[in-house]
């Protein structure tokens, strides 16, 4: 080894340490998941926050009725994906896959099966307005079957894309486990 400022070791030119210097590519894998799937929680929690609201002013009058319609049935088990999201923040800090795994079974289950059940309960109201042009729901002036049709069409883009980040996040942990049981 050379000192710093003294004569290096023979055959060296003093560049033979960069291979030790790069972080695995797993871990950075992980590092830019995480905060992937952090973003789309935060996009989550702002669509959860806007139809709780929908749900508070629609149940203690707020407002009048024309304003803000009374909530679909979809929408009450929709208010439980909040739990997923939270059990996704709980599997960062330790890489806990139990949690993502969890995370990933009940994001199917209280976000996207309601979004489902949501898209095929608005169906009719839906066909009703864009062939006779008859709304008999308003959010604000626009129709409402329409505004939720978009907010399941948003939010079913961020649960699939929060589903697709956290299966690579779990195959980034799993190849982690297997490296450290080979060691």
């Amino acid at each position: 080894m050379a000192s710093r400022g003294g004569p290096r070791a023979a055959g060296t030119d003093g560049s033979d340490f960069q291979h030790r210097e790069r972080v695995a590519s797993h871990y950075q894998m992980s590092v830019t998941l995480k905060s992937e799937i952090k973003k789309l929680i935060y996009a989550h929690v702002v669509i959860w926050l806007l139809l709780l609201a929908q749900m508070v002013v629609g149940h203690l009058k707020l407002l009048p009725h024309d304003q803000v319609a009374m909530p679909y049935q979809w929408e009450y088990p929709y208010l439980l994906s909040i739990l997923p999201s939270l059990l996704g923040l709980l599997s960062f800090p330790r890489n806990n896959i139990s949690y993502l795994v969890l995370s990933m079974i009940s994001t199917g289950l209280f976000s996207v099966a309601p979004l489902i059940y949501g898209a095929m309960e608005m169906f009719p109201m839906a066909q009703q307005l864009y062939r006779h042009g008859k709304a008999y729901r308003f959010i604000f002036g626009f129709s409402a079957v329409s505004v939720m049709y978009l907010v399941v069409v948003v939010a079913a883009q961020v649960h699939g894309w929060q589903l697709y980040y956290s299966k690579k996040l779990l195959d980034s942990w799993f190849t982690s486990t297997q490296e450290k049981k080979k060691k």
